[in-house]
């Protein structure tokens, strides 16, 4: 007998993005049911690397920490040439003082899933494994989904709205008959966790490049466990090539040159590199994230965190719109921002997975003869790592173009509407403490000459159920930061990115905002 159920939001897919959609949509009090056909969790270490943003949403739920404690930071790395280090580079506190995660954190996807499915469990929510879609249909007042379990049952969830997280061949973009376009890479691409006899100095990754070929040897927690990476040119030309671990091996040894005995193979694959995007990531009450809206090369290490920065952008405004908080318009800024990022990314990731694999003449030259001297440099220079670390690292990214901000009076301010907000200490602790509940926060920096007590009950009265209020010094890092020594106000959105910024000391431009920006078409 076929069962209905009913709630807000139906998640299809439970990887890192459906996972970290449900535990966003947990603080924001939004039922949910999640599913996925996958029996579990991965086991497949998959995706690798946690970037300081991620980290930074985790921190809000309490799992940054559990995250870094359960993986390994990448401090060092050395570029290689014909079996000779040509190039040492240093990223320890690669970011300074720009995030609380100044580093490279290498935490795979199997580690991901396992972390943010136990905070479910903890809170009383869980996944239904081994369960896919079949239909959707949707109206104006809600969405229909029809799944179907391993042993043939059927159900019908009924929902405001559906986000499907469902991977690169997403099931829910093709019922939605969404396009999927971009093209694919010629060449061909190995990946494997190892056990490994290397001897290597600890928290450093190598890159051997050769000729037309390269590897990337990352360590991985645990007592002699690798991640290789790298491509068989030999084999480009071949639609399906039936490749074995030991030919990977022996392209691993010509390239490297040192003393190294695999002992153990975890996991192995071989692939092609594909960059493609929805051609948009709404359709009606239905969204796409993470790999079902977008793929780019590996390049940064930018996937799995840009899935993540989907639902982290989604969630609350779902959760706003479902609390009556918001109007239904807020939710085609998802669409507006996520589409106008993944664009950037998809060019910007492209251009450096060209520079690091392409096997033009002149990419060749600069990999053996420019690249070592470059890479060098770039991780010793403070201006260059302050430009670099934001960039990979995803706390760089904003969304200044975005129809959400309010550009008045910003002219004056280093930083403007659309940014994250930059991360500072507040009387030695980190600022992102006070930013932690699930809401927009209006921030006044103050002289210290006010308490603006009167400012602080006014938006108690009239917006407590979704605005809190923090007096925060301008000295010493505001000003620096910021660029201005007087007293201002930030309106921060829910996801801590900055709506507006005002020197009016008042609430009558956060009315304005509120009422032209939030709560339009409620």
């Amino acid at each position: 007998m076929e069962t209905t159920i009913k709630t807000d939001v139906i998640i299809v897919g439970a990887g890192p993005t459906g996972l970290t959609l449900a535990v966003q949509l947990m603080r924001y009090g939004i039922d949910f049911v999640i599913f996925d056909k996958k029996e579990g969790v991965t086991d497949l270490s998959k995706a690798l690397v946690v970037h300081a943003r991620t980290l930074e949403i985790y921190d809000q739920v309490g799992l940054a920490q559990k995250a870094v404690e359960g993986g390994s930071l990448v401090q060092k790395g050395a570029l290689m040439h014909s079996g000779k280090i040509s190039a040492r580079l240093d990223f320890s506190d690669f970011g300074g003082q720009l995030s609380p995660f100044p580093f490279f954190l290498v935490f795979e996807q199997s580690k991901n899933e396992r972390l943010l499915y136990e905070h479910l469990g903890h809170n009383g929510k869980d996944v239904q494994w081994q369960t896919e879609i079949k239909a959707i249909a949707q109206d104006a007042s809600g969405v229909k989904a029809v799944l179907i379990a391993a042993n043939g049952k059927t159900q019908t969830i009924e929902a405001r709205y559906l986000v499907g997280c469902d991977g690169a061949s997403s099931p829910t973009r093709h019922l939605l008959d969404l396009s999927f376009e971009g093209s694919t890479y010629p060449r061909l691409f190995y990946v494997a966790d190892v056990e490994m006899e290397f001897e290597a100095d600890e928290g450093t990754f190598y890159a051997p490049l050769g000729h037309d070929s390269f590897v990337l040897i990352v360590p991985m927690q645990g007592e002699k466990h690798w991640r290789l990476i790298g491509n068989l040119p030999e084999y480009n030309d071949q639609v399906s090539p039936e490749v074995t671990f030991d030919e990977v091996e022996n392209k691993v040894k010509q390239l490297v040159q040192w003393p190294m005995e695999i002992t153990n193979v975890r996991w192995f694959s071989t692939y092609k590199v594909h960059t493609r995007r929805a051609e948009k990531f709404s359709e009606g009450r239905c969204f796409l994230a993470g790999d079902a809206a977008h793929i780019h090369t590996p390049a940064g290490g930018q996937g799995m965190n840009t899935g993540i920065q989907d639902v982290y952008n989604l969630a609350w405004k779902i959760g706003f719109v479902l609390k009556g908080y918001a109007g239904d318009s807020l939710l085609e800024t998802y669409n507006e921002e996520r589409l106008a990022n993944a664009k950037r990314l998809l060019q910007t990731t492209d251009q450096f997975f060209e520079v690091a694999a392409g096997d033009q003449w002149y990419l060749r030259f600069f990999r053996d003869n420019i690249l070592p001297s470059l890479a060098s440099f770039v991780t010793q220079f403070g201006a260059a790592k302050e430009f670099i670390f934001p960039m990979v690292s995803q706390i760089g990214l904003n969304y200044r173009d975005s129809s959400l901000n309010w550009h008045q009076g910003e002219q004056k301010f280093d930083v403007k509407a659309g940014d994250r907000m930059p991360y500072f200490l507040v009387d030695g602790a980190n600022v992102y403490d006070k930013l932690r509940d699930p809401k927009f926060h209006l921030l006044v920096f103050s002289d210290g000459e006010h308490g603006y007590e009167g400012l602080k009950q006014e938006l108690k009265n009239e917006y407590s159920d979704f605005i809190d209020f923090n007096v925060i010094p301008l000295y010493p890092r505001v000003v620096e930061i910021f660029g201005t020594n007087q007293p201002f106000k930030v309106l921060l959105r829910p996801d801590n990115y900055i709506g507006f910024i005002s020197t009016d000391l008042d609430l009558d431009d956060l009315k304005a905002y509120i009422n032209g920006f939030i709560r339009k078409s409620r």
